[in-house]
């Protein structure tokens, strides 16, 4: 080659560095945001998926992208994570979205409702069912997109002092429960109160409440809650599946190149599984040791299932004819669900059915 060719091309290449690399480095951009979770440090799992999650992030960006993580109360109190990403406080959360049922009931769809769908069936109806459009036209509304980040499986259905076997029981009962679901059991004479995790133990100490829940033999074990009540219920009808999402404030997300919003959709998605897994692997070993101390374990009666079920369909009817969009979506959630176990009732239910009465035989 000519040296007058060769400078040329030097001078071409160099040319085609200098407007390369810069564009290189507008596309990955050093971004430090904060997420505040819902949820202590001590619940590994549950405040473990927003830890995933965030790591998940830095990781795939080499850490040109970081999610600072904090607690419930280390930047807000964990009942306004929400409130906290739409005003900009913090650019994301970690929380559940039937915790904001006093800004519009809808929000507790996306999460979880009484005598609602299963983990398996809410991921597909929102990641492939429509739900999460649905899920994200409501949030727009709030400033905020959200992801699935979590799912905690069917949860039980809370520790009690005394036994409940009717629905007379149920009558004047202190019960720290969460979002709609209260709602539903006023209807059947509970007295709901919503109480943050962290707080849960010494109210069911002290006496301020009767009964509480929370979610499944890990994580109760963990908040010490078989040491102040005896009786611990199964299952958690309000909560067959509840999705704990990640949320983002819209302006930011908005201002995230594709390439990290496509990471943050990837990093949930990751979060997501990993978090009903990782409870799937903890909630037998955290029950046996639970049964094993003492705690007894108990079925709610089919006379308080049918009771509350038929006050969770009067509580839908009356919100539905007061809030469209809470009819747009319970009416979609609801047909998802016929169909779902319309299969399940075929294949999932009765192969799971015939090995669980194999396991009792031995």
């Amino acid at each position: 080659m000519k040296r007058r060719d060769f400078l040329k091309v030097s001078a071409a290449g160099a040319a085609a560095a200098a407007v390369a690399s810069p564009a290189i480095a507008q596309s990955s951009p050093e971004i430090k945001w904060r997420m505040t979770s819902s949820f202590p440090k001590s619940l590994d799992t549950i405040y473990g998926g927003a830890d995933h999650f965030v790591k998940q992030v830095a990781e795939m960006t080499d850490n040109k992208f970081q999610i600072q993580l904090f607690a419930a109360g280390e930047v807000v109190p964990g009942l306004q994570a929400l409130d906290a990403t739409s005003n900009g406080t913090v650019e994301m959360s970690h929380t559940v979205s039937y915790y904001y049922v006093g800004k519009d009931p809808t929000f507790s769809i996306f999460a979880s409702v009484p005598f609602g769908l299963n983990a398996r069936q809410q991921n597909s109806w929102l990641s492939q069912g429509g739900g999460n459009e649905l899920a994200n036209e409501l949030f727009k509304k709030h400033n905020v997109i959200g992801f699935p980040c979590g799912n905690t499986g069917t949860q039980m259905g809370g520790w009690f002092r005394k036994e409940i076997k009717t629905v007379a029981d149920l009558s004047g009962l202190k019960m720290r429960i969460g979002g709609i679901a209260g709602q539903v059991l006023q209807k059947v004479g509970v007295v709901p109160q919503q109480i943050a995790g962290g707080d849960i133990y010494p109210a069911l100490e002290k006496g301020t409440i009767d009964a509480a829940e929370w979610v499944g033999p890990y994580d109760d074990e963990k908040l010490g809650f078989q040491k102040v009540a005896k009786y611990y219920y199964y299952p958690g009808f309000w909560e067959g599946g509840p999705t704990v999402h990640a949320f983002c404030n819209l302006e930011k997300w908005n201002s995230l190149p594709k390439s990290y919003q496509a990471v943050i959709a990837n990093a949930t998605a990751n979060a997501n599984s990993w978090m009903a897994a990782r409870y799937d692997m903890q909630n037998p070993a955290a029950l046996k040791r639970l049964v094993a101390s003492g705690t007894q374990l108990r079925p709610f009666t089919n006379e308080v299932l049918e009771a509350c079920l038929k006050a969770t369909n009067e509580l839908w009817a009356e919100l539905s004819g007061k809030n469209a969009d809470f009819k747009k979506s319970i009416d979609a959630m609801q047909a998802y669900r016929s169909d779902q176990y319309l299969w399940w009732q075929v294949a999932e239910y009765t192969y799971d059915s015939f090995m669980i009465r194999s396991r009792t035989r031995g």
